[in-house]
């Protein structure tokens, strides 16, 4: 993976972490395959040539924000399917390398399927590419599992995906923070980045805390359906909410904070 990104550095294409994998500046890319001293045309040009790269062209391109001469902007970014299908409407033999990238992240996925632990191994390696500390991944993938183990539970229990977890998930960050995900990131001046990789160690700490009370107090009780669940819900994060009071009166500063990491550097936290 680490030759590949440096294959990938040497042609200057810019790249961030989303959902736990890398993201590409589409820009870049056509510009180093295609030499376009106007890349964005050129993707004009390739989407009037390929009909069905323009009608799928949001369904594997996502605007994020990536440094620019200009500063922090939104910029389409696709991950390596995404990429993938690009290169597709690219008849150029600079794409050979990416082809071969390609090859190799698929091989890695189809590792991952067969041995999950491959993907948490994987998940850590971006995780310290990011310049996170070992401290801040241990809590990190602790929460990735809890919140694993939730939302399975929650599936068991007839709580559909969408919008019913988001939902519940509102109701433990409300009772846990005192404020909703929505809310929360808006403070921390976050737009499409996730949430809870711009936690400090504390706020990691308290959010596993509301939401593995959440399993349990779900499996205690049974709960059965949205309306139960919604119920554990507010009592697994009104555990971690009297929890964070209780520290915020002994310390006399609050957990929630408006670090985030887009800086590159870790929010401050009492517990990193």
């Amino acid at each position: 993976m680490e030759t590949s990104l440096t294959l990938l550095d040497d042609m200057k294409i810019r790249r961030t972490m989303h959902n736990n994998e890398w993201w590409f500046a589409v820009d870049d890319v056509v510009g180093a395959l295609t030499d376009s001293l106007d890349p964005g045309e050129y993707i004009k040009k390739m989407c009037r040539r390929d009909r069905g790269l323009a009608r799928g062209w949001r369904q594997f391109v996502t605007p994020l924000w990536l440094d620019t001469p200009g500063g922090r902007e939104l910029v389409d970014c696709a991950n390596a399917e995404g990429i993938f299908r690009l290169i597709q409407s690219i008849p150029s033999p600079k794409a050979e390398p990416f082809r071969r990238w390609l090859a190799k992240a698929a091989c890695e996925r189809m590792r991952e399927m067969a041995d999950p632990e491959q993907a948490l191994i994987r998940t850590r390696e971006l995780y310290r590419a990011k310049g996170y500390s070992e401290a801040w991944i241990g809590k990190r993938m602790r929460g990735i599992a809890i919140r694993a183990e939730l939302t399975e539970e929650w599936q068991k229990r007839g709580v559909n995906a969408e919008p019913e977890q988001t939902i519940l998930t509102e109701e433990i960050s409300r009772a846990a923070f005192g404020l909703t995900p929505s809310e929360h990131k808006n403070l921390k001046g976050l737009a499409r980045e996730n949430l809870r990789d711009h936690m400090t160690g504390l706020e990691m700490i308290f959010s596993m805390l509301g939401e593995a009370a959440t399993t349990e107090i779900a499996r205690k009780r049974d709960a059965r359906g949205f309306a139960e669940n919604k119920v554990a819900a507010r009592k697994g994060g009104g555990i971690a909410g009297e929890a964070r009071e209780k520290l915020e009166q002994e310390t006399g500063e609050g957990v929630v904070t408006e670090g985030n990491y887009l800086d590159g550097s870790e929010p401050p936290s009492l517990i990193k």
